[in-house]
């Protein structure tokens, strides 16, 4: 057994453990909750009362008694913030609607504190329709709807800029839109123990959807999530958190569908496990980043569908000192997606980069379409600004800090083709020009025109490729794959359109191992 296989044994066997002791700490319920019925206290199921003083009375009454279960019966309740508190179900009854306010003044900025410091704590917002603070054994549950009213929100937001009455010091001229830190999100979970998400309907924030930081034991089970309102509107976000569980999940959003996000040093996400869940975004479906202060370690993600996404599939991202380790994908299909697959180290801050190590990416299937895969949404992501041919799925690292020990196994791409030089052109013999990028924003098209139309593979070590199968639409006069600066590579039962010759473009390539139908494909590139 080779040694990258060694490690990532010995890495599913380790995630496998921990997700056995997780299946039994997620087992652990409040019983004998006592039942408080928010109408008992005031709230008005007409749509247009504001309630968010009454509820508020029905979680401290719960808190009070120690937990209990804060009912929202059939009806619409219209509220601004509300802060969970510990032992605390909210329970949404079948037909019952969370309905956000759209006055901003109903939103509190709440204060975390005795949170880790990070050079992004002011980044983003701290308000949120639904708040938690160190609050432990937590759970919102039933049948019901959480929904933020998230556009007509940040419009007002807008307006309130323009007209003077809060100004934005950082309003995005160019979009024209007001910044992260002044919209709220749905949920604004910080340092919680214990929380349980389950079978509600959610979404339409003015910001984020779900976000979740420095969080432990969280469960999200059964959530349909559409969250398209306006910009930022990510799915789920998961910064830095411990024993996360995602499962059966359906998620359509405007931004990146489910995200790990590290904004603290020294901390990261570690044992994550998504799976089962459908995916649509105008970004990415999965992404790990792009903060990426402390890491991602010890991540399962599975049995994923995807389609419709503009960007990537799967992307993982160190690009701010944090270091990714021990990750498993398997079991993708992704139809009407931009990109397969998205592996990079960069270094915005300019303090020394981060890593990538042990990432195992089996039973992929991808779909990639010659035009943009979101032109129907309402809400898109930005367009790419320069002209350019389809681009491939790239695994690319920085000069002197490689990407290590990478598995890509069961793999099958399907391309467009029909690239032009006409529209844009990188020969093999100006390799060089291939800009490093370093400090720029992390993105599968961050590197302009690419060589391949395959894969770009870059300032890697330890790479495994075995059963890749690539095909084309249309005629794409560029190779399927091109490796500069890496070692150790072994490519098995690779399958490639076979009208094409010199497929395989080698430059400062050490240590190979090639099957022998191969090796009459391979070009090498001479400094």
């Amino acid at each position: 057994m080779s040694k990258i296989k060694l490690k990532l044994f010995f890495t599913a066997l380790l995630l496998n453990l921990f997700l056995l002791g997780f299946e039994c700490s997620a087992q652990k319920t409040i019983s004998s909750q006592k039942e408080f019925l928010i109408t008992n206290y005031g709230s008005k199921a007409d749509g247009k009362t504001l309630n968010t003083t009454a509820i508020q009375n029905a979680i401290d009454a719960a808190s009070k008694n120690n937990g209990g279960r804060v009912i929202f019966p059939k009806g619409t309740f219209l509220s601004g913030s509300i802060i969970l508190k510990s032992n605390v179900t909210l329970y949404f009854e079948e037909g019952s609607v969370l309905l956000g306010s759209t006055n901003p003044k109903d939103y509190s900025n709440m204060e975390f504190s005795g949170r880790p410091v990070s050079p992004k704590n002011d980044d983003n917002s701290q308000m949120a329709l639904i708040l938690a603070h160190k609050a432990n054994n937590i759970t919102l549950k039933g049948k019901g709807t959480i929904d933020g009213q998230g556009l007509q929100l940040a419009l007002n937001i807008d307006s309130l800029h323009h007209a003077g009455v809060a100004v934005d010091p950082k309003y995005t001229l160019r979009r024209k839109r007001p910044n992260e830190t002044m919209r709220p999100k749905l949920f604004r979970f910080s340092q919680c123990d214990n929380v349980q998400i389950e079978g509600l309907k959610a979404g339409e924030a003015s910001c984020w959807g779900l976000s979740f930081e420095l969080c432990s034991n969280l469960t999200l089970d059964n959530l349909t999530i559409v969250n398209r309102s306006y910009w930022n509107n990510d799915g789920i976000d998961i910064t830095d958190c411990k024993n996360v569980k995602v499962v059966n999940c359906d998620i359509n959003a405007a931004d990146d569908g489910i995200c790990l996000k590290s904004y603290y040093p020294g901390y990261y996400n570690d044992g994550v496990y998504i799976a089962n869940c459908k995916i649509r975004s105008s970004a990415s479906a999965i992404k790990f980043g792009t903060a990426s202060f402390g890491g991602f370690k010890n991540v399962i993600i599975k049995d994923i569908k995807v389609y419709d996404t503009f960007r990537s599939a799967i992307a993982i991202e160190s690009v701010d000192g944090g270091s990714i380790e021990n990750i498993d994908v398997s079991n993708i299909h992704a139809v009407n997606t931009g990109n397969a697959i998205f592996i990079r180290i960069g270094n915005r801050s300019g303090d020394k980069p981060g890593s990538i190590k042990n990432v195992s990416i089996k039973n992929i299937k991808v779909q990639v379409p010659f035009g943009r895969p979101d032109i129907n949404y309402d809400v898109r992501g930005p367009e790419v600004d320069f002209f350019h041919n389809p681009f491939p799925s790239s695994i690319v690292g920085l000069q002197g800090y490689v990407i290590e020990n990478v598995v890509l196994e069961n793999i099958e791409i399907n391309y467009p083709g029909r690239a032009s030089k006409g529209m844009a052109y990188m020969p093999l013999n100006r390799l060089d020009q291939v800009p490093e990028a370093a400090k720029d924003y992390p993105e599968f098209s961050m590197f302009g025109e690419l060589p391949a139309y395959g894969f770009y593979v870059r300032h890697v070590n330890g790479l495994i490729m075995k059963n890749i199968k690539l095909t084309l639409d249309d005629d794409d006069f560029r190779p399927a794959f091109v490796f500069d600066d890496v070692k150790n590579l072994e490519m098995k039962k690779i399958t490639l359109p076979k009208e094409k010759k010199k497929q395989i473009v080698f430059k400062d390539v050490a240590a190979s191992t090639l099957d022998k139908q191969l090796l009459e494909q391979k070009m090498e590139i001479k400094n």
